[in-house]
């Protein structure tokens, strides 16, 4: 089966030159995929001359003459851009064309036109923004909200655990991952009344069997993969996740300016290449890139704005992964299985 994924080539920072290139490279080395690119036909046609990959069977244009860029406010991308490069690119999903989308661009509006275009699943109040981080056990931490909602109700982390549970299960092939609820101590009295109330509902599901909650968790829980997921609103998983990708690029940044500071130190770094190349691997943001939209009718991917070709083909990579594991027919299994469980704890306290 391939797999057909539009790509938004205007989004982010860097526009075609990084989209159309993470393309090229994921259809050289990539069987089963047909990619669109979606945006202003001219730019996106030299770009592929750049690349020498003019013609490709599995490489298809289609032009939009807008382009949202991240100061356009909602209103803006909404209602006065309709034939800008994102949203044409989404609707490619809706109208079955594409199997996902992915996109740099303006993480609001992406969201906004998202919602609007393709709808929310039944049985979802808001979708969330789910990526994953790295943890000492080598395994992916997926973390969410990571800002699409900065308030929530304790429902809407509930719905956001059974979401991530059902993306872990399919992409990573767990059954019954484990989830933590993101607090300010592992203590059940920790924490504001929505966490409180949150760990409530997440322990009646884990009662249930629809989610094998852990409990509380905190901060370093995250990289110490304590558990495979982590829920919180969307304020503090955006926190959480930049401070984590400039921590990354801190330790990084130290590590080369000591190495270099003089012949002795950068002796022993050539003496510890290998493990220095193995530390950057896994400490590079980009190779985590690319968080799901969880909740919506259709799979949409959002890369990091500032994303280089490497990083944008990671997220390409995400939205390829989500496809072809039939995540969207797992996410509404597992909602409908709530909402089956809701009707008969109602059904059992009216008796």
């Amino acid at each position: 089966m391939i797999i057909r994924i539009s790509v938004d080539c205007m989004g982010g920072d860097y526009g075609p030159a990084v989209t159309v290139a993470a393309a090229v490279s994921f259809v050289k080395r990539t069987e089963d995929v047909q990619i669109i690119l979606v945006g202003q036909e001219l730019i996106i046609r030299s770009e592929l001359k750049k690349q020498k990959f003019d013609h490709h069977p599995r490489l298809t244009i289609i032009n939009a003459s807008e382009v949202i860029t991240m100061n356009d406010s909602l209103e803006m991308a909404l209602r006065r851009k309709k034939d800008s490069s994102m949203r044409v690119a989404i609707n490619q999903v809706k109208e079955a064309q594409a199997d996902v989308c992915v996109s740099a661009g303006n993480t609001g509006a992406l969201m906004a036109i998202s919602r609007f275009v393709l709808k929310t699943l039944p049985n979802v109040d808001r979708p969330a923004i789910c990526s994953i981080l790295p943890s000492q056990k080598n395994t992916p931490t997926y973390v969410l909200d990571l800002g699409a909602n900065v308030d929530c109700e304790p429902k809407h982390l509930q719905q956001f655990a059974i979401m991530a549970t059902a993306l872990y299960t399919a992409v990573e092939g767990k059954v019954e991952p484990t989830v933590g609820l993101l607090n300010v101590g592992e203590e059940d009295i920790k924490g504001n009344d929505v966490v409180k109330q949150t760990a409530q509902l997440l322990r009646n599901e884990h009662s249930k069997g629809v989610i094998n909650f852990y409990g509380n968790v905190e901060g370093n829980d995250i990289f110490a993969g304590t558990t495979d997921i982590v829920v919180c609103d969307g304020f503090v998983g955006n926190v959480t996740l930049k401070a984590a990708e400039g921590l990354g690029r801190f330790v990084k940044s130290v590590l080369l300016t000591e190495f270099n500071r003089n012949v002795f130190t950068q002796l022993g770094a050539l003496m510890a290449r290998g493990a220095l190349k193995a530390i950057g691997y896994r400490l590079n943001p980009s190779n985590y890139n690319g968080g799901s939209l969880l909740g919506l009718r259709g799979l949409v991917i959002k890369s990091h704005g500032g994303a280089d070709a490497y990083s944008f083909e990671w997220a390409i990579q995400r939205a390829y992964d989500a496809s072809k594991n039939g995540v969207l027919h797992h996410i509404t299994s597992a909602l409908n299985e709530l909402v089956g469980n809701q009707l008969e704890a109602d059904e059992a306290g009216r008796v």
